[in-house]
């Protein structure tokens, strides 16, 4: 099955959801000119990385966000890996995923398992519990959040329930940019899977983003690449691609899990 992906690569407006509700709904716009099957949004797009302000402007129970993703989903009949969002539950501030299919039904949530303790969101935030692992249009899938590509174990686990193509949603800094390009590649290669990856622009009080958003092949070939800048990123999927590259070298029946 093939799809058409745009992914929002935006500068996100540092404590300021509602403008960035404002620039998300232009950005929907912009990119349904070339009738995207997915629209992917990067992570914490609502607020940013104003973790000290979370308890103010985080999402209650993440509805604000659904509703609007909802609505945008069954008006261009568009599926939505919704970037993720500050979302405040009864226990605590999670960083969460949300997977709304064209029908404007809530598929998934994914709460980010690793924090990333160089940005203090281990203070800030409480870790998830859940696999990223969704289905659209029965085809198997699985969403990511910015330092869980690290984390090859993790990412690996997804894919042995199936999952043909790896989501991932960040706020990448472009002193790291190399490290990037280079774990998703990584990714996408040793798991004979797409990786489409949508990174912010832009910059906050402590750090410039990297922008390249990437979509890979399951060869590790780069399909698209954005600039460092605003820019919504248009690109096509095969997941043909996959069955053609696990049947050319068979990593996943040459695997010994008895050993390791």
């Amino acid at each position: 099955m093939k799809y058409k992906i745009a992914l929002i690569q935006m500068s996100i407006e540092f404590g300021n959801p509602e403008l960035n509700y404002q620039k998300a709904e232009a950005q929907i716009e912009l990119a349904m000119q070339k009738s995207p099957d997915i629209i992917v949004f990067p992570e914490l797009w609502t607020t940013g990385y104003d973790l000290e302000n979370l308890p103010v402007t985080a999402d209650q129970h993440a509805k604000k966000t659904i509703d609007f993703l909802r609505e945008k989903a069954k008006k261009f009949n568009v599926h939505f890996v919704g970037g993720s969002i500050a979302n405040q539950e009864k226990d605590g501030i999670y960083n969460t995923l949300l997977i709304i299919n064209r029908q404007g039904e809530l598929v998934h949530q994914y709460s980010k398992l690793h924090l990333f303790q160089l940005m203090g969101e281990h203070l800030f935030l409480k870790s998830g519990k859940d696999e990223g692992i969704f289905a659209l249009d029965g085809e198997i899938f699985a969403g990511q959040i910015c330092y869980d590509i690290r984390f090859p174990e993790w990412i690996r686990a997804h894919v042995l329930k199936g999952a043909q193509a790896i989501f991932v949603v960040a706020e990448w800094p472009l002193p790291r940019l190399h490290h990037w390009k280079t774990l998703l590649t990584a990714r996408a290669i040793e798991n004979q899977c797409y990786v489409i990856a949508c990174n912010c622009a832009g910059s906050n009080p402590s750090n410039i983003f990297a922008g390249h958003s990437l979509i890979i092949d399951p060869w590790g070939e780069i399909v698209a690449e954005a600039s460092e800048s605003d820019e919504i990123l248009h690109g096509e999927i095969d997941l043909e691609n996959v069955v053609k590259v696990r049947n050319t070298i068979p990593v996943f029946q040459d695997r010994k899990p008895d050993l390791y």
